[in-house]
Parts: C-alpha cells; sequence; structure tokens
C-alpha cells in the first residue's frame, strides 16, 4: 500500500508499434508496457505483421520477444523482412489451449521476457475439446480458460511491465438483425481486461505498373477501446506484400497533412527539394534518400511530442528558493490518476 504520489514513475512507458500514425493514433506514442493489447479483424488484414512489426520495435532496444504461435502459421521469412530477428525469437506451437497460456504466464513470471504475442485467442483449443470426438458440444469451455487466464495474468504483465497483444478473429453472431453482427471469440474476459483494443480491416488494393500488380494494401485501424488516452482514432497506412507497414508512405502522407512536405499539383518537395512526381516516386526517393527520411521523420514526431499529453492534475506553482536577489520559481510533479 502506498500513495500514487510515492510511485518512481508516473509516465506511461511504451514500445512503438513500428507505425508512425498508429504510434500517434494510440496518443502515448506506442504500446503500453505492463497492459494488455488486443488487435483482432478479419482474415489476411494485417493483425501478424502489426504484431512482428512490434517484436521487430522492443528487439531493437535489446528486449527478448516471444511469439505463441497457437495457429501454427508464422512464417520466419517474412517475420524476418520485417526486421524481426528471428535467431533471438522465443517461439512456442502449443498443443492446446492451456498449454499456450501457461507458457505465457510462465515467461511474464520469469520477467524473461519485454513483449509476449499470443496468435490468436480463436485457436486456443481446449484440451477437452481436443480430446473429445467431432460433434461434441463444449459450451463456452474458451471463454472460461480465457477469463482464468487473464485473472492470473494480469497482475503479473502489469508487475513485470510485459507488452502482452493478444491476436484475435472475428466471428458473426447468429440471428442479430440491428447493429454489428461481428464478435470476438473467446468470451468477454479480453474486453474487459485489455488496455488497449485494435480493429484492422483491409481497405483498398495497392497497385504498381500498367498491369496494374497488385503489391499491397491499405490497411485501416480503428483504435476501439485505449485507457491511456482518448479511443476511437482511425489511422490508415500501406502494407506492401514481403515489407511490411510502408514507413516512406506515413511520412509523405502525415508530412503533407502537416505542410511539413509540400505538395504542388503532383509533385511532392521537402525544403525546396524535389522529392518525386506522384506519392510512389516520392516514397521510393525516401527510401533511397534515408538522411531525408530520417530528418522529416524527426520534424513529424516532434510535431506530435510538442502536443503530448499534459497531465490532467496539475502541479502547483511554488518558490521553491531564493538565490541572491532571484526567485527561482519550481512546478510541483503531479500525476493523473487513470478512472476505469
Amino acid at each position: 500500500m502506498m500513495k500514487l504520489g510515492e510511485r518512481p514513475e508516473q509516465k506511461i512507458s511504451v514500445v512503438s508499434s513500428g507505425s508512425i500514425g498508429l504510434d500517434i493514433a494510440l496518443g502515448v506514442g506506442g504500446y503500453p508496457k505492463g497492459r494488455i493489447t488486443e488487435i483482432y479483424g478479419p482474415e489476411s488484414s494485417g493483425k501478424t505483421t502489426l504484431a512482428l512489426h512490434a517484436i521487430a520495435e522492443v528487439q531493437k532496444q535489446g528486449g527478448t520477444a516471444a511469439f505463441i504461435d497457437a495457429e501454427h502459421a508464422l512464417d520466419p521469412v517474412y517475420a524476418e523482412k520485417l526486421g524481426v530477428n528471428i535467431d533471438e525469437l522465443l517461439l512456442s506451437q502449443p498443443d492446446t489451449g492451456e498449454q499456450a497460456l501457461e507458457i505465457a504466464e510462465a515467461l511474464v513470471r520469469s520477467s524473461a521476457v519485454e513483449i509476449v504475442v499470443i496468435d490468436s485467442v480463436a485457436a486456443l483449443v481446449p484440451k477437452a475439446e481436443i480430446e473429445g470426438e467431432m460433434g461434441d458440444s463444449h459450451m463456452a469451455v474458451q471463454a472460461r480458460l480465457m477469463g482464468q487466464a487473464l485473472r492470473k495474468l494480469s497482475g503479473a504483465i502489469s508487475k513485470n511491465g510485459v507488452i502482452a497483444i493478444f491476436l484475435n478473429q472475428l466471428r458473426e453472431k447468429v440471428g442479430v438483425s440491428y447493429g454489428n453482427p461481428e464478435t470476438t471469440p473467446g468470451g468477454r474476459a479480453l474486453k474487459f481486461y485489455s488496455t488497449v483494443r485494435l480493429e484492422v480491416r483491409r481497405s483498398t488494393p495497392l497497385k504498381q505498373g500498367k498491369e496494374s500488380e497488385i503489391i499491397g494494401n491499405k490497411t485501416a485501424v480503428k483504435v476501439v477501446k485505449n485507457k491511456v488516452a482518448p479511443p476511437f482514432k482511425k489511422i490508415e497506412f500501406d502494407i506492401l506484400y514481403g515489407e511490411g507497414v510502408s514507413v516512406e508512405g506515413e511520412i509523405i502522407d502525415i508530412g503533407s497533412e502537416l505542410a511539413i512536405i509540400q505538395k504542388s499539383g503532383v509533385w511532392y518537395s521537402y525544403k525546396g527539394e524535389r522529392l518525386g512526381q506522384g506519392r510512389d516516386n516520392a516514397k521510393q526517393f525516401l527510401k533511397e534518400n534515408e538522411h531525408i527520411r530520417i530528418s522529416v521523420q524527426k520534424e513529424v514526431k516532434d510535431h506530435y511530442s510538442q502536443k503530448e499529453q499534459t497531465p490532467d492534475i496539475k502541479g502547483e506553482i511554488v518558490v521553491a528558493k531564493e538565490n541572491d536577489d532571484t526567485i527561482i520559481i519550481e512546478e510541483t510533479e503531479s500525476a493523473a490518476l487513470e478512472v476505469i
């Protein structure tokens, strides 16, 4: 037991999502440590891609990552292309849902990892279902399993500062005439325990060349729930096949919106230097000229860091001390209390 103001660190620690736009939409600059994040959406919408980008960002900071592949579908070649160090990635492909969640709990409690990804909740098949016959009814077994696991996991995740990312699929409720018939499997527990919930959907295909070859997709992400910043932010970015999230595309879109990059007709320019005619050429220019890309990226991040949230409860202005004839004014720090 202690007073809230006595906590050594008041600011939420985060790790970048690997997408500038998503970091901005999350409001705190990335995925919060010590919290649960759920990423859900239709098939092939980019859920695993976002999770792998998060793993790559953790590894860049020297952290250890674990991937629990309940779907048995992880592509190590694709993961490596996204920047994941597969030699250092801890991988588990469990046989049952109970085994997967026990492994997750052991990893979290060991303090050996900074991020754990479970792919996916829908694939966490209870042992009773695996050992049973085809066609057997197993009412709410998975929901009970998730409820019990999250009750045990949530405290350990918070205490050890682990980022826990659960990927999830979509199902449709039977007989729903009004409202959204879509729901996520695994019961309600994950919805309650998640600090952040992201809905990922594939938007329009990206085409290139005269033959209109499809090279990727526009992907839309909506922050459905957020306990650490205002929710319901929406962003859109490119996911390219074999590359993942297009950082250059995000820089051009956000930079143009903030007038950091100037757009005149179809031409893009930065500080008087032309980047290219059309978005694709400008993206290619940034890819080939890393120093310009880094410069624009820094300006974008600086713009949003200046607008970063201030504490909800302001510190009082007090006279700290007098030094000769100069009065030094200091502001006392005070933390904002999160209301759940």
